[in-house]
């Protein structure tokens, strides 16, 4: 599909003819890899046949039915020409959009940009335009209709319950092309706002192609969360479309015409209430369209002088796709359609002219409307994605066992304590401005006191520090603003309070940083304790005896509120290990287990449950053999910590005495002196990125030096891994803005980006180098995944050292790329040592995000492909007497551990806390044997059968 990017845009260029600007476009097409040489004729051999001007001063040149074997890469070239290009019959092009597409993948990008050409002035805006970004936003900023009209409404519809009726309005709204493939199971997990008289509201933006509106009412009486269910409004959510929309039914409610809408038996009355639009009880006809690319601009333009030969009102529209009719004597609106060949059209015309314009249209379309066509096979049709039906879910059966992500280690039995959010009803509309400010104020005022208590009451930092951005988040002036702009409007406090946060939160979940993105649940944890507090809602009592929680997603107040004597253990149905309550469920110390799955929310209240944080296994109802197993196994980690930690401070030395270094990953020099004092050999990752993140300014060389001889005296002369500066897209500085990436998890980051920004990076060597003052220091770049990247870095790194001498210097790379560990043997000859970051070797190597939210428990680094790339790692480093480390999550894992000494990996490096474990389980193999076992993993076919193998070690 094609879509417009600011890298696709080519700005003020100067051509002397339509010609000249042809070639342009052809040459930028071919040198790009989207087309083969020979595309300009098909260019020229398309004006020929008409020109492409659409209007506005856009363009849009494409090739003929006879090049597209020419075209490689579907794709498109845009060229402003701010001195415009004659492009016939006086029309002056400022913008031309050269397309290469093989068949009709074009009508997509017709949709845009023919919405956008209603727009006033839009050529002289374009003529304007200074960077691709206005370009962009000019012909991407023209609203969408919203779609709402009689195929849109559903009255009497036979269903059991509310999401059978959910689905129905999906159904409509799919068939409307309103949205695509996962947007019902999107509306399925919604949270639907009660309007009352039974009138409820829902929406999704996922999956949106064109924003619509389907309203449906149920064949019998069905009630929702104790309230009665008469109607229901399904939002496609796309832009500001449904805003006018919203602000009548509001104003329908507001006159106490509900009733009206639920009680409604007919289409037109629902439509004329909410301002839609019926269909006109006209004459019309439906047929087939033939042409093979759809109703492009040349067989569009056919169809308008067609029809402006009658004086009546035409209108057309795709039959039974619940999309309004638009005019046929207009071609952007024809072309807004996206009508493909194969899908049936509805002509609808003036009862006073119908009898002679719908034949004459009829005739013209079959003809090809000046195209030659192949008829339609019989039964042809646009090849539609079928969108899987949701299947039942059921609780999960005693006995049975189920993955999910492990979050916090430790295993926890006890009774399920299931928590699930209530729906809380609230009014749209408000008393007065005044007096809803004054509630709001109120619950800002106790929530505040809430979380100031938990900052005060929580021992670890990292759930203080969560907890100090809650209060950020309730001080945000933005967030306020919007709201009191709400209130002024007559809105509701709670209303105007949720609709603000809901928006600010979707935001913060389009972000492609998993990281920043997870930060959209910390708001709407505010959000619904500020919510609480509006509508009087309590929280329900804790259970007296230990017990499992269970959430659908937890919000780390959830966590942090929780008696650590009363919580065995928590599990949830979503969320990924780097959400902010896995992190204080393991700053707690209780074990958790998160992303098991919706069904687990089905299991019956108390039904006993085994949890095992460490290897991700959830026992439902465990026989009285597992639970002894379990007791045994909890009395026995008790014990080894317990001796490990007595021991902490000695190496870490195999059985057959071989000694592995274990070090400690450290995101703050404060922490160093804390980790030395668990047993900590040195620093194995240092990320220097939270000397950045904690300045609103670029830390200039003496705030950075200062911060890195701090820990180099912490260390006494250990050594100290630093990995670059490793920012970009995906977890970008707010001083240093990045430009947004389709996806930056594959964009500019870690290396890529410092070597772009030099004097970002030298002034970081500079600091490292002049804190080091002789002490043992080691330089490693993240994101390298080629040789050249590597070279670059180092040279500056050698160009800084001559510099400033260094008495023990050594120069790596992080290897997190695929690519890296495979040319591992060319780069060996090289670097002085490689550090592995499993984590996101092991998210690019099985391409799943280790945030996602269902897939993350599939992103396990004991996959044999990530064990291979490891394995060759360690093979090139060790054939040219360079060492090897761990520093992702997989070197805490006591499972790992001897799989990776195992490979021959020589340093460890985690989170402090973990140490002693670690040393104790290094103590507890020889090498041969763990040579012997990762022999083994690396034959295996699956993560399950290693971690399988790994246990029985």
């Amino acid at each position: 599909m094609l879509e417009l990017t600011a890298g696709q845009i080519s700005m003020g260029l100067v051509a002397a003819d339509k010609a000249a600007a042809l070639r342009m476009l052809a040459e930028r097409l071919e040198g790009d890899g989207l087309v083969a040489a020979g595309y300009l004729a098909g260019l020229e051999a398309r004006e020929a046949q008409g020109a492409t001007y659409l209007g506005q001063g856009i363009a849009i040149p494409h090739g003929t039915p006879q090049t597209r074997d020419l075209v490689f890469n579907t794709g498109v070239r845009l060229m402003q020409f701010p001195e415009g290009v004659d492009w016939g019959d006086g029309q002056m092009v400022y913008l031309a959009i050269g397309i290469a597409a093989k068949s009709d993948e074009h009508l997509r990008l017709l949709q845009i940009l023919t919405r956008a050409l209603g727009e006033a002035d839009l050529g002289s805006e374009l003529r304007r335009a200074e960077t691709p970004d206005e370009i962009l936003k000019l012909l991407q900023s023209a609203p969408q209709e919203l779609a709402l009209d009689d195929q849109l409404i559903g009255l009497g519809i036979a269903v059991e319950d509310y999401d059978e009726l959910v689905l129905q309005g999906a159904r409509l709204l799919r068939r409307a092309d309103c949205v695509g493939g996962g947007f019902a199971a999107a509306l399925l997990q919604g949270e639907p706002l009660p309007l009352g008289d039974g009138l409820w509201w829902l929406h999704s933006d996922q999956a949106v192609q064109r924003p619509g509106l389907a309203y449906l009412t149920p064949a019998k009486p069905l009630r929702y969360l104790d309230q009665p269910l008469n109607g229901l409004f399904c939002l496609a959510s796309l832009g500001d479309a449904h805003l006018a929309l919203l602000e009548r039914l509001c104003a329908l409610l507001i006159e106490g015409r509900g009733r009206e809408l639920a009680r409604a038996t007919q289409r037109r009355a629902v439509l004329e209430a909410l301002g839609g639009e019926p269909q006109p009880d006209w004459p019309s006809l439906r047929l087939p369209l033939a042409n093979a690319h759809g109703l492009h601009a040349r067989p569009a333009k056919e169809l308008v002088q067609v029809a402006k030969s009658f004086e009546g009102e035409i209108r057309l529209r795709v039959a039974d796709s619940g999309a309004a009719a638009v005019s046929a004597k207009s071609l952007s609106k024809l072309l807004s359609l996206g009508i493909r060949r194969g899908q049936v059209v509805e002509i609808i015309a003036e009862p006073t002219i119908a009898d002679v314009a719908l034949p004459a249209l009829k005739a013209a379309i079959e003809e090809g409307l000046g195209e030659e066509i192949e008829p339609l096979m019989l039964g042809e049709a646009p090849v539609e994605e079928v969108e899987p039906e949701a299947q039942p879910l059921s609780a999960p059966a005693p006995g049975s066992q189920l993955q999910a992500v492990p979050a916090a280690p430790g295993i926890a039995v006890g009774p399920a304590h299931i928590h699930l959010r209530r729906e809380l009803d609230y009014p749209l509309r408000g008393e007065s401005p005044g007096v809803e400010r004054e509630r709001l104020q109120q619950a800002l005022a106790h929530v505040r006191g809430e979380i100031e208590a938990l900052v005060l009451r929580s021992e670890a930092k990292a759930i203080r520090e969560i907890f100090i951005t809650h209060l950020e988040m309730l001080a945000d002036p933005e967030l306020g603003d919007e709201v009191d702009a709400r209130l002024k409007q007559g809105e509701s406090a709670a209303a105007a309070w949720m609709t603000v946060v809901e928006s600010a939160a979707a935001q913060q979940e389009s972000l492609h940083d998993a990281l920043l993105a997870e930060r959209a649940a910390d708001l709407r944890d505010i959000g619904r304790r500020v919510l609480g507090q509006l509508c009087g809602v309590e929280d329900a009592p804790e259970p007296e005896e230990p017990y499992i929680l269970l959430m659908d997603e937890m919000a780390p107040s959830d966590v942090a509120r929780l008696d650590r004597n009363r919580v065995a253990g928590i599990l949830t149905a979503r969320g990924g290990a780097t959400s902010h309550s896995a992190i204080v469920a393991r700053a707690l110390g209780i074990p958790a287990l998160v992303g098991a799955g919706a069904a687990v929310l089905l299991l019956e209240p108390r039904t006993l449950l085994l949890l095992d944080g460490q290897r991700g296994r959830l026992i439902v109802a465990p026989d009285s053999q597992q639970l002894e197993r379990a007791r045994q196994e909890q009395e026995g980690r008790q014990r080894r910590l317990q001796l490990a930690d007595a021991h902490k401070l000695e190496p870490a030395v195999t059985r057959d005495g071989h000694r592995v270094e274990i070090c400690a990953n450290l995101g703050e020099s404060a922490a160093a002196a804390k980790a030395m004092a668990q047993g900590a050999e040195g620093v194995g990752l240092l990320r220097t990125e939270f000397i950045f993140m904690a300045h609103p300014q670029a830390p200039d060389l003496a705030i950075q030096e200062a911060e890195y001889r701090r820990l180099f005296d912490a260390l006494d002369g250990r050594p100290l891994v630093a990995r670059t500066l490793d920012v970009g897209g995906d977890k970008p500085l707010p001083y240093w803005p990045v430009p947004e990436e389709e996806n930056p998890f594959l964009g500019v980051r870690g290396v890529r980006l410092t070597l772009q920004r030099p004097h970002l990076m030298e002034t970081q060597l500079r600091a490292l180098m002049g804190a080091s003052e002789g002490r043992p220091l080691r330089i490693m770049f993240p994101m390298v995944g080629t040789v050249e990247e590597w070279r670059q870095a180092r040279d500056m790194a050698l160009k800084v050292a001559a510099e400033i001498p260094q008495a023990d210097l050594q120069l790596g790379i992080m290897v997190e790329v695929p690519s890296a560990a495979l040319i591992a043997p060319v780069l060996a000859r090289e670097v002085d040592f490689f550090s592995i970051g499993t984590n996101d070797l092991t998210q690019y190597c099985l391409a799943i995000d280790r945030g996602h939210p269902t897939l993350s428990a599939q992103a396990d680094g004991l996959h044999p492909a990530v064990l291979q790339l490891i394995d060759l790692t360690v093979r090139a480093a060790h054939a040219q007497g360079k060492w090897v480390g761990v520093c992702g999550e997989l070197a805490g894992d006591p499972l790992a551990v001897p799989l990776l000494v195992g490979l021959g990996v020589d340093e460890l490096s985690l989170s402090a806390g973990g140490i002693a474990e670690v040393k104790a389980r290094v103590r507890e193999f020889s090498l041969s044997a763990a040579r012997e076992l990762a022999e083994g993993a690396l034959a295996l076919e699956s993560a399950a059968a290693v971690r399988e193998l790994a246990e029985r070690f």
